[in-house]
C-alpha cells in the first residue's frame, strides 16, 4: 500500500504543505503468517524472506490473536512450531524486550486493551 500512496503524499506535502500518513487511530495491522510449516528453533527472516509474509488484519483481531507484527518478525527465534498459513504470535517467539520498537509496540497494545 505504501507504493500506491507515495506520489500523492509527496505532492500533498510539497505543493499544499499538508502532512500525510498520520494515523488517527489503531485500526489495522500487518500480522506475520507462516509461508511454510515452521519449526521451533528457527529464526524468522522477516519482510521479503522465505518464512513469513504479512497479512492485513483489523487491529482488534491482531490484538485478540496476540499476533506478531510483520515489522518485528526479523531475527526472532521461534519457540513453537507454526503450521503453514498460521499466524505467528508474540507467545511463539523469543523477543528482545530491550529493543525500542518492541517496547513501543507493547505500550500501544497495553493502551488499546485499556
Amino acid at each position: 500500500m505504501i507504493g500506491l500512496e507515495l506520489g500523492i503524499s509527496i505532492a500533498s506535502a510539497a505543493v499544499r504543505g499538508e502532512a500525510t500518513g498520520r494515523p488517527t487511530a489503531f485500526r489495522g495491522d500487518v500480522v506475520s503468517v507462516a509461508k511454510r510449516a515452521l519449526k521451533a528453533g528457527e529464526v524468522l527472516d522477516g519482510e521479503g524472506g522465505y518464512m513469513v509474509h504479512g497479512k492485513l488484519a483489523p487491529a482488534e483481531m491482531s490484538l485478540k490473536l496476540g499476533a506478531l507484527p510483520m515489522g518485528l518478525a526479523s531475527g526472532v527465534k521461534l519457540g513453537n512450531d507454526i503450521p503453514q498459513g498460521g499466524v505467528v504470535g508474540w507467545d511463539d517467539v523469543e523477543v528482545d524486550d530491550s529493543v525500542l520498537a518492541v517496547q513501543l509496540r507493547r505500550e500501544l497494545e497495553r493502551t488499546m486493551r485499556g
